[in-house]
């Protein structure tokens, strides 16, 4: 099993940045503006559409304000298995220290799905302090 591991600072309070991942219907518009196009929540299962033109059907899994952690799996797609959460932890200077974890079968997804985490992170950071900054 492949397991990526990303962690990223945000320029954004933790309670901030966790408030806009648990948005689970509003990725595109609260937290990866751009990388993800859209995003349609039916229940539990939310379908994302990323800028490259993949959609992937997701089911929430947990969303914990205790823990500020979101955990989702693929409920259709290329990978056997594909499971992963995000975590928000307070960091030095009112920052956030963001963890996304995901794990994945077969190895062979590792490289386009740490692609898209790395596109995504990214995307998430800009999104996240571009937002902040404006609703000071």
């Amino acid at each position: 099993m492949a397991t990526i591991y990303k962690e990223f600072l945000v320029s954004a309070t933790p309670k901030f940045v966790w408030e806009a991942i648990k948005d689970v219907g509003s990725v595109h518009t609260r937290l990866a503006q751009g990388f993800v196009t859209n995003t349609v929540l039916a229940g539990d299962i939310r379908t994302v559409t990323f800028a490259n033109g993949f959609v992937v059907k997701e089911r929430v899994i947990t969303v914990s304000d205790q823990e500020r952690r979101l955990a989702y799996t693929a409920v259709e797609g290329r990978a056997s298995h594909h499971n992963a959460y995000l975590q928000v932890f307070p960091a030095p200077n009112g920052q956030s220290r963001v963890s996304w974890v995901t794990d994945l079968l077969p190895d062979e997804m590792r490289v386009p799905i740490e692609q898209m985490v790395e596109l995504g992170s990214a995307a998430m950071t800009q999104m996240l302090e571009r937002s902040f900054v404006a609703c000071k």
